[in-house]
């Protein structure tokens, strides 16, 4: 079958008896074909949240590319096990914002990731506080929206900045913005309008070493392994549910330079990964964790 009747079906609902039997007989009984399944159970555990998450990449026959027919087809299940269930075409592609500051690696990274093919996406613009990248959104024939903010700006200023930020992702259609180091504080406003599309790159260090130069920090402190985390953004800074993490050894030969150089290319791959696995529809919401289907 072309890839116009593959489809992606994410579900999560709580766990019992019976779902992925149901699921796939109901699939299979429309002549669909199971191309990849997987499922994942949180039923262990003091933290358990007792719910059941599966991922379906299926192809489906010409009498079901219909609008709406999948979800009718999918209705008695639905209500049956009380899913919330989502079906994403395949031959859809997410479409991006990305947010930058003044350290471009990820930046860089992601617009090299996107130009060679590896990152399935519809990348629309970049936004960003400063006018540092601004030739070099260009040079990829990528939209650049400099959005200034003073220094010490206040709440209302920002909050304005931010709007500015909400009109485009509304008038683009974005699908999922991601922070590749946009170093501002956003709003709890922001980020619940953007609630599971927002996603961020951090230094694992937090909240160990928190403020300016955090490679310098660990570097002073000795450090043997460094790493960075990619997560959902919420209102609590820093503290949304974690998609990906990676590390990598460092020691007391190297700099403080050396280390941060080694610091930004985790940063560049954990970042990547995360958005891969998000546009690709792997990652599941569990409350305060993430369910990743690799």
């Amino acid at each position: 079958m072309p890839r116009s009747q593959e489809f992606i079906l994410t579900l999560a609902c709580r766990d019992t008896t019976g779902i992925v039997y149901a699921v796939s007989g109901l699939l299979f009984q429309a002549g669909c074909n199971i191309i990849d399944s997987q499922q994942f159970g949180d039923v262990q555990g003091e933290d358990a949240t007792g719910l059941f998450f599966m991922r379906v990449h299926f192809a489906a026959p010409p009498q079901l590319m219909g609008e709406g027919m999948l979800e009718n087809l999918f209705s008695h299940v639905r209500k049956q096990y009380g899913m919330e269930a989502q079906f994403h075409p395949v031959a859809h592609r997410p479409r991006l914002l990305l947010m930058v500051s003044q350290h471009g690696h990820c930046l860089n990274d992601l617009l090299f990731r996107w130009q060679s093919g590896q990152l399935n996406v519809d990348l629309r613009a970049i936004v960003s506080n400063h006018s540092t990248y601004a030739e070099l959104a260009r040079s990829y024939g990528i939209d650049f929206h400099h959005l200034p903010l003073a220094q010490g700006s206040d709440a209302a200023a920002k909050r304005a900045q931010e709007r500015t930020v909400e009109a485009l992702v509304e008038a683009e259609r974005i699908d999922l913005v991601v922070l590749a180091r946009y170093m501002q504080i956003l709003s709890p406003e922001f980020c619940n309008a953007l609630k599971g599309r927002l996603i961020n790159i951090h230094h694992s260090f937090l909240p160990s070493f928190k403020g300016a130069k955090p490679y310098f920090q660990a570097h002073a402190r000795g450090v043997k392994l460094i790493g960075a985390t990619a997560h959902y953004v919420t209102a609590d800074l820093d503290e949304g549910p974690i998609i990906e993490q990676d590390v990598e050894r460092v020691d007391h030969s190297m700099s403080a330079e050396q280390i941060t150089a080694v610091g930004r290319d985790v940063e560049c791959v954990v970042l990547a990964r995360a958005v891969r696995w998000h546009v690709e529809h792997r990652v599941l919401m569990n409350g305060h964790k993430s369910v990743i289907f690799r």
